[in-house]
């Protein structure tokens, strides 16, 4: 398989159902593509640019796991949420850290957590994911490990990642699970944000903004 160029690199943190169901999308995806899988806080990215998660919107809630639910329902696919959400994800995310991911690793995560609906905070997880990855348990307190998740984190907020999952192909981002086939149709056209109304949303400037 040949390397793309510009590369491909999958921003995801195991805390969120929508990168759950963007796994069918990306298993196609390294069919064709090289992809490298990059584990990343979430709430780092939160931190970083002022904003709430989904689940922290109580108004929000409901209509989230709602949404989730259903998409899953009308694919057909596995799908069952963790006892409580939001949760501590660093023990699964560090585990990710110790080594170099497949798609099929990332799958094997988001199966515990969001297929299994397993609780992301227990031990059993933790060994279950361990297992999975053919990794040691005790690897995830390693200091290296833990540095690893942090420069993930921060070299994705300094490429203007803000949420997950998010696929950077080269400098485009392309974040959520409903920007996967515009994701797709760059892969097979990146002029595509280089005319017409494209090049002018791109780049459309503010005309007010809120007091912060």
């Amino acid at each position: 398989m040949a390397n793309p160029s510009p590369p491909l690199v999958w921003y995801f943190d195991v805390i969120s159902p929508f990168a759950a169901l963007a796994i069918p999308e990306m298993e196609t995806l390294c069919e064709t593509h090289v992809v490298e899988f990059r584990p990343v806080l979430f709430a780092g990215l939160l931190k970083a640019f002022g904003h709430l998660g989904p689940a922290e919107i109580p108004a929000k809630r409901t209509q989230t796991y709602r949404i989730v639910q259903w998409i899953a329902d009308e694919c057909g696919m596995p799908f069952r949420a963790p006892p409580a959400h939001p949760f501590n994800p660093l023990a699964l995310l560090r585990l990710l850290c110790v080594r170099d991911l497949t798609v099929a690793d990332a799958a094997a995560a988001f199966r515990l957590v969001w297929g299994e609906g397993r609780d992301p905070e227990s031990a059993d997880t933790a060994a279950a994911l361990a297992d999975a990855l053919a990794v040691p348990l005790e690897a995830a307190s390693d200091p290296a490990v833990k540095d690893r998740l942090r420069h993930n984190t921060e070299t994705a907020v300094a490429a203007g990642v803000y949420g997950v999952p998010t696929l950077a192909i080269g400098d485009e981002l392309f974040w959520g699970l409903d920007a996967m086939p515009m994701a797709r149709a760059y892969l097979a056209d990146p002029a595509l944000f280089a005319s017409g109304e494209m090049a002018r949303v791109s780049n459309l400037p503010m005309a007010a903004q809120r007091p912060r």
